[in-house]
């Protein structure tokens, strides 16, 4: 069998992105869905900062409306991810999918580009608003702004995978996996306050998840300090490990359900 080219895969890919979109763009739903949530989530932490002024409080305002700009990043890459792969299974379309030529790889990376357009949709949109309600422009976060994205991005990509290999393995009920694995992570990762303040057990867990190294170079950014970009190496290097540590479970899930038949009972 002759091996594809790299434009062909890259035509499959784009397929897969293509699919999604179309399906995105019939569904005003779930066009509403990405611009709702973003902006109550910033709208609400806005007000929280302003309240917090109001009493005087010492915090600088860009720390929270910094973290909600790239929690989105996070969420959104790892529940986009879950969301596009529960939508094959809710139309009965995956076995469809693994029966086609489409590689396994082909299809994930479609997911993830096309999780990656959603989340470049509604950082956008969040990026806005807090510029017009609150004066606080994601650009204050300076240098590190694309590496804080990009090691979220992939964070959540990891996320995302294991909540896929968790509904491959156990079942449509592990679905809840899928959308709440990212909310497990949320109190270790220090989004919203140092990762000090945890119990030092937790401390321990904490710096083994790139997020953290993210968002406590987020607030030593909009303190006056300078990107730390040994910490962010050190993020770099987990997310390597975890989304390697992904896709190896997301293979394995995969084999499973094949070999058990359960592809074919998904949507049932």
């Amino acid at each position: 069998m002759t091996a594809l080219t790299l434009p062909a895969r890259a035509q499959r890919v784009r397929g897969v992105v293509r699919r999604d979109f179309a399906a995105l763009r019939r569904s005003p739903i779930r066009m509403f869905e990405i611009v709702f949530w973003p902006t109550v989530e910033l709208v609400l932490w806005g007000f929280v900062t302003l309240f917090l002024q109001s009493q005087q409080v010492p915090f600088v305002v860009g720390f929270l409306l910094g973290a909600v700009l790239l929690w989105q990043v996070l969420q959104k890459a790892s529940n986009e991810i879950s969301i596009a792969f529960l939508e094959d299974i809710w139309s009965r379309n995956l076995l469809n999918v693994q029966v086609s030529p489409l590689s396994s790889g082909e299809y994930l990376l479609g997911l993830m580009l096309f999780a990656l357009g959603k989340v470049v949709v509604a950082v956008a949109l969040m990026a806005v608003l807090s510029m017009l309600l609150y004066g606080f422009g994601i650009t204050a976060v300076g240098a590190g702004l694309v590496p804080f994205m990009a090691l979220l991005l992939v964070m959540g990509w990891s996320l995302g995978l294991v909540g896929i290999a968790a509904v491959l393995r156990f079942g449509e009920n592990a679905q809840v996996i899928a959308w709440s694995l990212v909310f497990v992570a949320q109190p270790l990762t220090g989004i919203f306050y140092p990762v000090s303040v945890l119990p030092e057990p937790l401390q321990a867990v904490a710096h083994a998840i790139p997020g953290t190294y993210v968002f406590e170079g987020m607030r030593t950014v909009l303190s006056g300090g300078a990107v730390p970009w040994a910490d962010l190496a050190v993020a770099a290097v987990l997310d390597v490990v975890y989304l390697a540590a992904a896709l190896g479970v997301f293979a394995w899930a995969l084999r499973y359900a094949r070999a058990h038949g359960k592809l074919s009972r998904f949507g049932d």
